[in-house]
């Protein structure tokens, strides 16, 4: 981390310890509150000075990824330890792949651990192994998981469907070679986070089945790119993740294909009959919220057990920060060991126990059978 970054990093955790009188202060007023969720104080803060910034969003490429590398390893913060982390080298359909494999602690101890296929976030233009990789960290130490995080092909350079294309094939070779990882064959799993959780959702709609996923973590997932969904316009700026990114980033993967294709927009596939098991997590002050939330709502109706959690407080990308904002660092804790949950009772030994209970999801939008969504 260089000298500037850390003073940045320093300066934010600072802001955490601060009492909410002299955030609000500082912020000129007290957080938002949107559908009985207030916004976290820190991030209420951190947004009042980012927003300002007159070039606070680059929208060249090259740029872009350059700002989301610096600005990852400020909230991202020291490591989580794990026990190991290797290098690896997958085969893609457009060629190699990079790749690491997060090993957990007690691996090899005990019976083996799963498996979680790891897709990052960025909008399908931005990330790489290094943004994701306390996300990762924070999966297998809390999860108990081995996490493989991938680094699929990225637009503009590679369109739509070359990061599908590599997701597939990544989940197909951790299938292949589970057991030289020395985790479980029978508890595979596959998730991502933004466009990451897009791109698990159709692993897991394109491998369902015996040889499919066990189970699937969707967090702030991109599932449906043509409806305009509430949480659009209640969150189109200010809250980092603006209308304009998402359409931004849409336009250099996407181009003019079709955005009905279940490929781009999982939510539309005709039949979601017998996908894994899911945990999707959505953020309160996200402009993806009611997108994920309504690919639970589907898959439910098609009669897959799904875990629903609204986390209260946060904003896109909240995995990405657990080194700035005690808040993201709970709620990613929380989804690490719930997912492990939601692993075990996808178990084959396991499946006529019941999925934990999840809360109903209050609103005008959505579904009859209202299932509230609490906190992770």
């Amino acid at each position: 981390m260089r000298w500037g970054d850390r003073a940045q990093f320093h300066a934010a955790r600072l802001a955490g310890r601060m009492p909410p009188r002299l955030l609000h202060v500082l912020a000129g007023g007290p957080p938002t509150t949107v559908d009985g969720s207030v916004l976290d104080d820190q991030l209420h803060l951190g947004l009042e000075f980012y927003n300002r910034k007159p070039d606070r969003r680059p929208f060249d490429v090259v740029a872009r990824r350059e700002e989301g590398r610096r600005t990852s390893v400020i909230m991202a913060g020291p490591p989580v330890p794990v026990r190991d982390v290797l290098e690896l080298t997958l085969d893609g359909p457009g060629g190699p792949l990079r790749a690491r494999h997060y090993v957990p602690f007690g691996h090899g101890l005990h019976s083996p651990e799963p498996l979680l296929v790891w897709f990052h976030g960025g909008g399908f233009v931005l990330g790489d192994l290094d943004t994701a990789d306390q996300p990762a960290r924070m999966l297998c130490r809390h999860g108990a998981l081995n996490v493989l995080s991938v680094d699929y092909r990225l637009a503009p350079e590679h369109p739509f469907p070359a990061a599908v294309d590599d997701a597939v094939a990544a989940f197909d070779w951790a299938r292949r070679n589970v057991s030289a990882l020395g985790a479980d064959p029978t508890r595979v799993a596959v998730g991502g986070d933004s466009a990451g959780g897009n791109l698990a959702a159709v692993v897991a709609q394109q491998r369902r089945g015996p040889r499919g996923p066990a189970a699937q973590l969707l967090a702030y997932p991109a599932t449906d790119m043509v409806t305009r969904y509430p949480s659009i316009d209640q969150f189109a700026d200010g809250y980092f993740l603006t209308e304009a990114d998402t359409t931004w980033f849409l336009d250099h993967y996407a181009g003019d294909h079709d955005r009905t294709d279940p490929r781009l927009s999982p939510l539309m596939a005709h039949d979601l009959t017998g996908v894994a098991s899911a945990l999707v997590a959505t953020a309160a002050f996200d402009v993806l919220r009611d997108n994920g939330e309504a690919y639970a709502r589907a898959l439910r109706a098609s009669d897959v057990p799904v875990v629903l959690r609204r986390v209260p407080r946060l904003i896109h990308g909240f995995l990405n920060t657990v080194g700035i904002n005690r808040a993201a660092r709970e709620a990613a804790v929380g989804i690490a060991t719930s997912f492990r949950t939601v692993l075990e009772l996808a178990d084959p030994l396991a499946r006529s126990r019941e999925m934990p209970p999840d809360r109903v999801v209050t609103g005008r939008h959505a579904s009859r059978r209202r299932q509230d969504v609490g906190e992770v």
